[in-house]
């Protein structure tokens, strides 16, 4: 009996990323792709496919195909920019001193509760834009730059808004203790009661979000207040993600880590203790060599220790306006191996496997395996690794969405 598929690619290698397969890639050559309602239902090597008539084949040239790519910490909605900021840094002042003179996040958070709702979607757009060309099919957005109730709703609006108009699955991340607005100044206790009896209440009766960050660093949240909003997430039923270790070490990613976070992101500063704790947890490393680069710091994440505990370790553009406005997660791989000591592969995993880890959505997307969702990138190479190799001339021959061809971009 002859099976039935709404999709079926052929003549095309894969790069499936699943780890029972050997090799750091998963790779199947001559692999053959059926796809019936938005999922995978057989992938193999062709010779071994069943009988199957498809609705539509694509012959995939001899080209790859990989998973879509996920971009899993990104702070896409935001009002204004930070140029004058990049010129201050450029003149010998750090990251902090910017933050603690009244710009940083504050500047934005300015911009943003003056910007309409309407203004943050049309400046998001081509950050989205410069990201779906490049193959990627699930982006997170944070808030975290409105530090009051009707902005931070205001911006996890925009970003579910993005969705119904783009090919692209949106993960939204209430990050309200991002910084300590200037209305509360001196005051970050109280702050803290507003995002635990305010703000994240609301935004969990309005399921405005997927996940609950925060930021622990001398310049925003102590440990004990992070604890607090993760306590508060927990009673809300929201899986929790935290800022930790960019610009000092704090404790932070073994408490996180311990309380069951997703992930802990930047992590520069981690000991062997927190990369104990994030093993013994499931708790991945999102890596962000883009900030790492634009703020040019020196303290590199230990990937040889993360690696050999078995910590999963994503990648990530961290998109935003003042330490990585860079809407390239192609260019985040490069960096990865570059700066980071990333294998190809490990870049590859980092923004497929492990970043639908790092966003609790391993169980449908990131892996091209039966059963899960068909997003799916083909790239006119003759090898993966020329994914982190090269940036800018290899671009998408082909991106599926939910097992439906869509335009990059």
């Amino acid at each position: 009996m002859t099976e039935r598929c709404d999709l079926l690619i052929t003549n095309a290698n894969a790069a499936t990323m699943d780890p029972s397969i050997p090799g750091g890639y998963g790779a199947v050559e001559d692999v053959a792709i059926a796809v019936t309602g938005g999922r995978i239902v057989w992938i193999g090597p062709r010779q071994e496919l069943p009988d199957c008539a498809a609705d539509e084949t694509v012959d995939g040239e001899g080209c790859w195909i990989t998973p879509g790519l996920i971009d899993c910490h990104t702070h896409l909605v935001y009002g204004g920019h930070r140029a004058s900021e990049f010129a201050r840094r450029l003149g010998g002042e750090s990251y902090e001193e910017v933050a603690r003179s009244g710009g940083g996040i504050l500047s934005t958070v300015r911009a943003t509760r003056a910007a309409s709702a309407e203004q943050l979607y049309q400046a998001a757009e081509p950050r989205l834009q410069a990201l779906l060309s490049e193959g990627v099919t699930t982006v997170e957005v944070k808030s975290g730059y409105g530090l009051d109730l009707d902005t931070e709703l205001k911006q996890l609006r925009t970003a579910r808004r993005l969705a119904q108009h783009y090919p692209v699955d949106i993960v939204t991340t209430c990050l309200a203790a991002h910084a300590l607005p200037p209305e509360y100044d001196g005051r970050p206790d109280e702050y803290i009661d507003l995002v635990c009896e305010e703000i994240l209440p609301a935004v969990a009766k309005e399921q405005l979000a997927d996940a609950v960050d925060m930021f622990c660093e001398s310049i925003a949240f102590s440990v004990e207040q992070c604890q607090r909003v993760i306590q508060r997430a927990k009673e809300l039923d929201l899986p929790v993600k935290a800022h930790a270790e960019q610009l000092s070490r704090s404790g932070a990613t073994a408490m996180a880590a311990k309380a069951g976070a997703l992930s802990v992101d930047h992590v520069e500063y981690i000991s062997n203790l927190d990369v104990a704790a994030m093993a013994d947890n499931g708790t991945v490393a999102v890596l962000l060599p883009g900030a790492f680069y634009t703020l040019k710091e020196t303290q590199v994440p230990p990937v040889e220790s993360l690696r050999a505990s078995g910590v999963c370790m994503a990648l990530s553009t961290d998109l935003n306006p003042g330490s990585c406005p860079i809407a390239s997660l192609r260019l985040m791989m490069n960096m990865g191996c570059n700066l980071f000591g990333l294998t190809p592969a490990e870049a590859l995993a980092g923004v497929t496997r492990s970043a639908a880890r790092a966003l609790g959505l391993c169980c449908s997307r990131g892996v091209l395996r039966a059963g899960l969702r068909a997003d799916m990138v083909l790239w006119p190479m003759e090898t993966p690794d020329q994914l982190a190799y090269e940036f800018g001339a290899l671009k998408p021959a082909q991106i599926y969405f939910g097992g439906r061809h869509v335009t990059a971009g």
